[in-house]
């Protein structure tokens, strides 16, 4: 709430963030494409060193991007994703019996 209140775009250059999405400022790409994750960032997300994270972007959208998340975070979604298709699989397999 404090942020909302106090938030001055004209001195941050920061626009304020939809509910539940964050921005946490920008940073530069390194000589060999290396980016540094602003400590904020990596707090929020509990990134910690080491950890493999998963890049996706699109580049059809109006205004392409990229994300990032954990791996583990990546793969339960693959998981959940691969018994969903399971399942629709199985019961497609019964209605055909």
């Amino acid at each position: 709430m404090e942020d909302l209140i106090h938030h001055d775009y004209n001195k941050s250059k920061i626009p304020i963030s939809p509910k539940g999405k964050h921005l946490f400022g920008t940073v530069k790409v390194g000589e060999r494409g290396q980016i540094v994750l602003p400590k904020k960032a990596r707090d929020v997300f509990k990134i910690s060193s080491g950890d493999i994270l998963v890049v996706l972007g699109d580049e059809s959208l109006e205004h392409p991007g990229i994300a990032l998340m954990k791996e583990s975070f990546f793969l339960e979604i693959a998981q959940i994703l691969k018994t969903a298709l399971d399942i629709t699989e199985t019961q497609k397999g019964d209605e055909a019996k």
